[in-house]
């Protein structure tokens, strides 16, 4: 009896031990399980966590490259108000002294006492509103009103030099013009003079030389006719509306008797020389009537003319002419 009952409690121990074995493996698969999907929970969450948080960066990153439409990229390239009053001043500045500068090195007067312009007022309110550009807007807009008033004042004053220095300009070009005429004018009248001195000279010499002239008259002309002789009465007649008397007409018989024998047809082949007178080109007779190529009194005005302009008398051409050969 004893040993019956001292073997039921490790029979008991012995089941309890058995069932215990056999729960283990159920609940360490339970435990797995529940592991695995815990881990596939938090794998697939994951992804579509990182995949929202790309999508968030490269919308961001999307969002931040734009590109700006034309109406604002022209605002942006438009010069603000600070931009366009500094921009002004430097200009004024820079003309005010480019328009003292250029006075200085002409030498010129250009009638007034003040010949620049004042800018220290306006570097110091530039100065300033470049300061003012951390203060708050009513501030720097204040002092920009300020700097553009100055730089009106100074372009103003710039631009009233340089009017004054282009008239002082060319109030010298015409100053000089007119010297230069002067002198010209003067030129030509001592040349002038010279030259009727030296026919003088030569008409003086020639009538008390050995070449005095030995005129040879034809008689029996008539004013209007086409003969020599006829010729040498119109030229005759004609001499004193040159203020010369029969003394003149002595050497202009004498010349003219040279050059051509007072024949209105005369014609010399070797130069082309034409008429009583011998103008050369003939044609230059046209000056005094259409009809110089057959009526000796055209002919013998011109001639008259060109001895008083070239010569101032008959014996200075006739001078002239035993001198050279020619007159």
């Amino acid at each position: 009896m004893r040993s019956h009952t001292s073997l039921l409690p490790s029979r008991r121990t012995a089941r309890r031990a058995e069932r215990r074995i056999r729960r283990r493996p159920a609940l360490v698969a339970a435990t797995l399980a529940i592991g695995v999907l815990a881990t596939a929970g938090f794998t697939t969450a994951a992804p579509a966590t990182q995949a929202e948080a790309s999508g968030s960066l490269t919308n961001f990153a999307l969002a931040s490259y734009t590109t700006a439409t034309p109406e604002v990229a022209a605002e942006q390239a438009a010069p603000t108000a600070f931009e366009k009053a500094v921009a002004d001043a430097d200009a004024a500045r820079t003309a005010a002294t480019t328009v003292a500068s250029d006075i200085a090195s002409s030498g010129l007067d250009v009638g007034s006492t003040e010949t620049t312009v004042d800018t220290a007022e306006l570097e110091a309110a530039v100065e300033q509103l470049r300061r003012a550009q951390t203060l708050p807007a009513m501030y720097s807009t204040e002092i920009t009103e300020t700097v553009t008033t100055l730089t009106a004042s100074v372009s103003e004053q710039a631009q009233g030099l340089r009017g004054k220095l282009d008239a002082a300009i060319a109030l010298k070009a015409q100053q000089e013009a007119e010297e230069k005429a002067r002198k010209e004018a003067e030129a030509a009248a001592a040349a002038k003079a010279a030259a009727e001195a030296e026919a003088a000279a030569a008409a003086k010499k020639s009538s008390s030389s050995s070449a005095a002239p030995r005129p040879v008259y034809a008689t029996g002309g008539a004013v209007g006719g086409t003969s020599p002789a006829d010729a040498q009465a119109t030229a005759r007649a004609m001499l004193g509306g040159y203020g010369w008397g029969d003394d003149q007409f002595g050497c202009l018989v004498s010349l003219w008797q040279k050059e051509s024998g007072w024949n209105y047809q005369a014609y010399n082949r070797s130069s082309g020389a034409f008429g009583i007178p011998q103008a050369l080109p003939g044609s230059k007779m046209g000056s005094a009537g259409a009809d110089w190529q057959s009526n000796p009194a055209t002919q013998i005005a011109w001639g008259l003319g060109y001895i008083s302009g070239r010569y101032g008398s008959p014996c200075g051409a006739w001078g002239h002419s035993q001198s050279t050969g020619w007159y």
